[in-house]
């Protein structure tokens, strides 16, 4: 072979390397922002739940008790705290995790109000 042709190979394949490089970086991009994007939504359906069953409480037992939502709404403003601190830094399994969290909260949340839609609704 002669000595343009081992060129021209050499910077097709330096090419070649670079763009594929170019992609990886890209895919792990989309997929931080997929996984932020999620934990936002996440975090705003929670929130909305909080909100929801914190009317509810107050429905049923009125504004004199202890509010129970409190906590949560503590720990949701917590997570977000964390998530404008170190979410640019955070790794992709890091922010899955903080999503999962959010979520099973959610879930806690929704089989609550579950039990105080039983408690208010007529006995039969």
């Amino acid at each position: 072979m002669n000595a343009s042709l081992l060129t021209v190979l050499g910077v097709a394949i330096l090419v070649a390397a670079v763009l594929f490089i170019i992609a990886i970086a890209r895919r792990r991009g989309s997929r931080r922002q997929r996984a932020m994007r999620q934990l936002l939504d996440s975090a705003d359906a929670l929130e909305a739940r909080l909100r929801l069953a914190r009317s509810e409480i107050e429905a049923v037992a009125g504004d004199h008790i202890e509010d129970p939502v409190q906590d949560a709404m503590r720990e949701m403003l917590r997570q977000r705290l964390w998530l404008r601190e170190h979410g640019e830094q955070a790794q992709i399994d890091e922010l899955q995790q903080v999503r999962t969290s959010i979520d099973e909260a959610r879930t806690r949340i929704e089989q609550q109000l579950l039990r105080i839609e039983r408690a208010r609704a007529p006995v039969t």
